[in-house]
């Protein structure tokens, strides 16, 4: 008679298949465009996630959505990663967290029409991915994320005192931002991060 399996947590299982090298980098060291968005993953606690997992997706710069293959380029000759095309801007991005909880990707400074940053969060204890968004200022500095967002619908449709959860905050050389997650609510009442549900809207079949 088989003895009962031990109980355990949710994963995470990610360090054999889905973390790439690289796979912060949308662009290549140098680039002339580029911004580096970083945070940490934060618990309940206020304890840094030291195994998380984030997916990024974003338009390209002229506005484009289509994005290019390219990411995950397999070398054909060992089966192993290749590297990405440093031409191609494919919008994507896995990171994983270090030992701090911090995470880090350089790309490119998303449009004005699509200011933001689509962030999918994998973690310990979750059965299921978080989405949420980190929207940014221009790459200038002269206008913040927020008044860059506020066109936007899905952030007019956050309640205005959890608005700021889901801005990047640039620091002083207007090319880096900050853009922490939390996925609870903080000891001493730090908001937890604004999390998005996504449905269907495809009509019904019949």
């Amino acid at each position: 008679m088989p003895l009962p399996t031990p109980s355990q947590t949710v994963g995470p299982f990610y360090g054999y298949a889905l973390p790439f090298p690289g796979g912060g980098d949308l662009v290549p060291a140098g680039h002339p465009d580029a911004v580096t968005l970083h945070g940490r993953v934060l618990d309940g606690a206020g304890d840094p996630l030291p195994d998380a997992l984030l997916e990024t997706w974003q338009a390209a710069p002229d506005g484009g959505l289509a994005g290019r293959p390219g990411s995950l380029r397999r070398n054909p000759v060992t089966g192993g990663f290749a590297g990405r095309r440093g031409t191609d801007f494919t919008g994507f991005g896995r990171v994983a967290t270090d030992a701090d909880g911090h995470w880090e990707i350089r790309t490119l400074p998303p449009p004005a029409q699509a200011p933001y940053l689509a962030v999918c969060l994998f973690a310990r204890g979750l059965t299921h991915h978080l989405f949420t968004r980190a929207y940014l200022g221009l790459p200038t500095g002269d206008v913040a994320a927020g008044e860059v967002a506020a066109g936007d619908a899905v952030f007019a449709a956050v309640p205005a005192d959890r608005r700021d959860t889901l801005l990047a905050r640039p620091a002083a050389d207007g090319r880096t931002y900050r853009f922490d997650i939390r996925i609870q609510e903080g000891p001493r009442g730090e908001k937890e991060t604004v999390f998005l549900d996504f449905h269907d809207a495809r009509p019904a079949a019949g």
